[in-house]
């Protein structure tokens, strides 16, 4: 993209469409994602509409994947793609708020369209149904490299680094979220078809599998659940050592999401890994003391 091209979206009128389009991605941020606004204020603040661009496009791709009749995901999903490429080519090009702005991050920034495509498989996956069961971890691990090692891969391009170590250890830290996410939410993906327990770990724990299909947190569920929470922690640890390989505000966000999720997971723990009967959730008190550790522990 040349630098005329990046002119043509941030002077005089194209200016105010570009305000408007950035405006329009933090709201439906702030809309969609409660914890929007607890983390990105953490972050520089030139780099906030970045990131609210960002999650703009991928809420929408989670939406698109989610919502309205089945028949008709996949080809909506390549239709969100291709606007993806048209924005990349050149933003001002873009019919969308959401593409516009992230046309413009993409170009000022330089970022790779890679971790956003990998975004976009992972959506297609949930459209074409093929979330409804996983054979083995690994299976699950390689769902979670597109549908959330991508994001911080992403943050760390925005933050200027795109060295495989650091890579790394934001895979650890996005996978574990992931994992957290799909061990808080069993009930709710149960009821959408979608079981992210490998298979291979059902047959560990006989008698889980009835439990599951049950909604029941019986024995063996329990002793599945806090399998897969013990290796979660796990990763979360090994991916805490990101912290240490970055500076100021952007290690003060990883020990923050960090931190949220090994908090989620003790809260699961302290149901006595019981997902179906209440949802294990933060409280408002509880994010605030999370935020507080990240800004002055």
């Amino acid at each position: 993209m040349t630098g005329a091209a990046a002119a043509r979206v941030t002077t005089g009128g194209d200016g105010a469409r570009l305000g408007a389009a950035y405006a329009e991605c933090a709201r439906i941020a702030r809309t969609h994602y409660e914890n929007f606004t607890v983390g990105s204020w953490l972050l520089p603040r030139r780099l906030r509409h970045d990131l609210a661009a960002v999650y703009a496009f991928a809420r929408g791709a989670d939406d698109l994947a989610d919502e309205g009749p089945g028949e008709g995901r996949l080809a909506r999903l390549a239709v969100w793609e291709e606007k993806l490429l048209t924005c990349a080519r050149d933003p001002a090009a873009a019919d969308d708020p959401v593409f516009l702005a992230l046309g413009h991050t993409i170009l000022r920034h330089d970022l790779p369209l890679e971790p956003l495509r990998d975004l976009l498989r992972a959506f297609r996956r949930d459209a074409a149904g093929e979330t409804a069961s996983f054979a083995t971890f690994a299976d699950v691990l390689d769902y979670c490299r597109c549908s959330a090692n991508p994001v911080g891969r992403i943050v760390l391009a925005l933050f200027g680094h795109r060295d495989p170590e650091r890579q790394a250890r934001a895979d650890d830290v996005c996978t574990a979220l992931q994992l957290t996410n799909f061990w808080q939410d069993v009930a709710a993906d149960r009821a959408r078809g979608r079981v992210y327990i490998p298979e291979e770990d059902l047959d560990r724990f006989p008698g889980s599998r009835g439990a599951l299909a049950a909604g029941v947190a019986s024995e063996a569920f329990r002793r599945l659940l806090a399998f897969e929470v013990t290796r979660t922690r796990e990763l979360f640890h090994r991916g805490l050592v990101l912290a240490d390989l970055v500076t100021g505000q952007l290690a003060r966000e990883v020990r923050l999401f960090a931190r949220g999720g090994l908090a989620i997971l003790a809260r699961i723990e302290a149901a006595d890994h019981d997902v179906f009967t209440r949802r294990p959730t933060l409280s408002r008190g509880d994010l605030a003391r999370l935020v507080l550790q990240g800004l002055f522990g």
